[in-house]
């Protein structure tokens, strides 16, 4: 279940597996879109912006994102009639040439072609679905995720990437288990009973979780997790002389929300501390070879290294947005990471951040 954000960011929904979309077809262009009949209301908010984008269907719209520059949100769509509707709710409206449905069926197509080391989403800024191939993906690879893309042509940007996509999970310290260590999420409680998140790839590895590599602190002991198709897990306290916090980094975490395109995040993770960016797609997938592919994660230009798996992705207002997943890149010469959305695995473990 994803959540869809109030004014104070706190409900649930569940979102489609994979980007719920559809198709269209109009020349792209800067000219300036007719204003509404009606007089506009005052600055749509995001979550307003996407939900008038929703009502018109996936046919006639492709998206919406935040103008860090202009202050305004933007929403894609194909027909002018479109255009009036998205001006008059307050959001900035912009003529593209590919609907959502569009860029859905190149997405499908996409993932029908089973490559490893690939990740993609669509980019609500040029209108593409962009797709990135790490250097594990050879040449015939590529050459057979061009042909599967091929007939949907200016659509689908393809490109190498530097580095390779890889679950962030390492040896070391942090939260322990097994021979691995992750980082722990969000501290989450249901009742009186306390619990926390983390990365569902570091579910898979271990069962029980420990506060040192020496193993003889515990923490506690695996509820589930959800691994692949999705990547979270919840971690039940077992120590009951542990202090659990409510912050992640240095930030007081009091809500769940959703992410949006544009939205500056902070990532906090055991190997790389605290590091901030912004969010560069939704409902991206990631195929991280060997079976492992992950759907509707949050594409982010915040770099992470491994044994940051299961971070905390929050905004500076203690907003819990996201659970650490992976990535390409490192701190040093930056890079991608992709973090599962945090309102699905409190929907799903019923559980809420504290």
């Amino acid at each position: 279940m994803r959540t869809t954000r109030t004014p104070h960011r706190s409900g649930i929904v569940r979102r489609a597996r994979l980007i719920a979309v559809a198709s269209g077809l109009l020349a792209a262009t800067a000219l300036s879109l007719p204003a509404a009949n009606a007089a506009p209301q005052a600055k749509a908010t995001p979550e307003r912006a996407a939900a008038v984008a929703k009502s018109l269907g996936a046919n006639v719209t492709a998206g919406s994102y935040y103008d860090a520059k202009t202050k305004a949100t933007v929403v894609n769509v194909t027909t002018t009639a479109a255009a009036q509707t998205v001006r008059a709710a307050g959001a900035v409206p912009k003529l593209v040439k590919y609907s959502s449905a569009r860029l859905a069926k190149a997405d499908k197509a996409t993932l029908a072609a089973n490559i490893g080391g690939t990740a993609w989403s669509v980019d609500p800024k040029t209108d593409k679905l962009v797709v990135s191939a790490d250097g594990t993906v050879s040449k015939a690879e590529l050459a057979k995720l061009k042909a599967a893309t091929a007939s949907y042509g200016s659509a689908v940007s393809i490109a190498r990437t530097s580095g390779t996509f890889k679950k962030l999970i390492a040896g070391g310290d942090a939260i322990y288990g097994g021979s691995y260590r992750c980082s722990l999420g969000f501290n989450v409680v249901s009742g009186s009973t306390y619990y926390f998140l983390t990365a569902g790839h570091c579910g898979q590895v271990a069962s029980t979780w420990y506060s040192n590599s020496g193993h003889t602190t515990t923490l506690g002991t695996n509820v589930s997790y959800s691994f692949p198709t999705n990547d979270y897990a919840l971690v039940k306290y077992t120590n009951t002389s542990i202090t659990k916090s409510g912050t992640a980094g240095n930030t007081d975490i009091t809500s769940s929300g959703t992410a949006y395109v544009g939205e500056s995040v902070l990532r906090s993770g055991s190997t790389t501390g605290i590091h901030s960016g912004s969010v560069t797609s939704l409902n991206a997938t990631v195929n991280y070879g060997s079976g492992d592919v992950v759907y509707q994660m949050i594409g982010t230009n915040v770099c992470a290294e491994s044994g940051d798996s299961g971070g905390a992705m929050y905004t500076s207002g203690g907003i819990a947005l996201g659970l650490t997943s992976g990535g390409s890149g490192n701190c040093t010469s930056g890079g991608v990471t992709y973090f599962q959305p945090v309102a699905e695995a409190l929907s799903y473990y019923g559980v809420s951040v504290f």
